[in-house]
């Protein structure tokens, strides 16, 4: 099977099943501290923030989703025409296709429908072990006039994979040689299952330029695969790691303690703008949001905004409703676990 055929059934089967993590996200164990007396105005909260050097509207990126196929063209430009009217950060999908098959590029392109938004290529890290180096990640971000490099890691879903790259060995320094040779700021993303602090400073270590912790709570690729599975066996193993994972405000607070300044980004199940609020709260520099955009991006473009409007406004509401007019204000102050 063509890799790009992956991601097409990978792309119908979060459209169409219940892939959700059978763990939560952990934000339900925090609660943002309402202020009855804020003493600022609505009017007065701005969302705007800023993410390696470019300027944002709202702390939100539209996570990496898809790429490859002629459907997945449509849904990244309704996504990037989206983020351009929003004033927000977007993600691609993994451009292992289009490397693979340079004709599937243009799924991948998007700059002539969002030329202002901080723009973000993606390629599986594992791929480093199997050909790939700088001059492929140089090719990933220049062919779509990126901003920067995303490499993913995903070692559990490739075990679970019949097709897997399952070669992580000596990953860490060729990650870093990437970071040191590469012209790009250089991303490292979990798809699911979240960062530990043991990784995030290895990570930190080697160079890269920000980290985001997808954590467990929202879709769970094991589940994704066990869809996929051709064997009952297959099926078996992928089903015993529904609850894997670290949850999202779990390896958010620990890769933010261990790692106290560097841009981190917080996704896995975030859905609303109160979560967002809680994310950032908890030391979040950007917000993650994918697979409640998938819907909306095979509807619209109206319904992408539509929808991401909705979050925006409702974090724009929680940090009224706690009395932080600003984003840096947003702080650890700003909520409380609950009992």
């Amino acid at each position: 099977m063509s890799y790009g055929k992956r991601k097409d059934e990978h792309l119908e089967i979060c459209l169409n099943e219940d892939v959700t993590s059978a763990l939560t996200t952990g934000l339900e164990k925090y609660r943002l501290v309402h202020n009855a007396l804020p003493e600022i105005a609505l009017e007065e909260v701005s969302t705007e923030s800023r993410f390696l050097g470019h300027g944002l509207c709202a702390p939100f990126l539209i996570s990496a989703m898809t790429g490859g196929s002629e459907p997945a063209q449509e849904i990244n430009r309704r996504l990037a025409t989206a983020a351009q009217q929003l004033g927000l950060a977007m993600g691609l999908g993994s451009q292992r296709a289009s490397i693979e098959n340079p004709d599937l590029t243009e799924t991948y392109q998007v700059r002539d429908y969002a030329p202002d938004i901080l723009l973000l290529a993606n390629l599986g890290a594992v791929q480093l072990n199997y050909g790939y180096g700088a001059e492929e990640c140089r090719h990933a971000v220049e062919s779509v006039q990126a901003d920067g490099l995303v490499l993913h890691l995903n070692p559990l879903q490739e075990a679970l994979q019949p097709e897997g790259n399952t070669d992580f060995r000596g990953l860490l320094e060729k990650i870093g040689h990437v970071c040191e040779t590469l012209e790009y700021p250089v991303l490292i993303k979990e798809v699911g299952w979240g960062l530990s602090a043991r990784t995030a400073t290895l990570l930190q270590k080697a160079g890269v330029a920000a980290l985001d912790v997808s954590g467990a709570g929202g879709t769970s690729w094991s589940r994704v695969e066990q869809y996929r599975s051709h064997s009952s066996i297959q099926a078996e193993v992928a089903g015993a790691f529904d609850a894997w994972g670290l949850p999202t405000a779990e390896s958010l607070i620990q890769v933010r303690e261990t790692c106290p300044h560097l841009p981190l980004v917080a996704s896995g199940g975030i859905s609303d703008g109160v979560q967002a609020a809680m994310c950032l709260a908890l030391g979040a520099n950007l917000v993650g949001i994918g697979r409640p955009l998938l819907h909306p991006a095979r509807e619209s473009t109206e319904a992408v905004v539509d929808r991401l409007t909705v979050i925006v406004r409702q974090l724009r509401t929680a940090m009224f409703a706690t009395g932080a007019a600003t984003l840096a204000r947003l702080d650890a102050s700003r909520i409380e676990r609950r009992n």
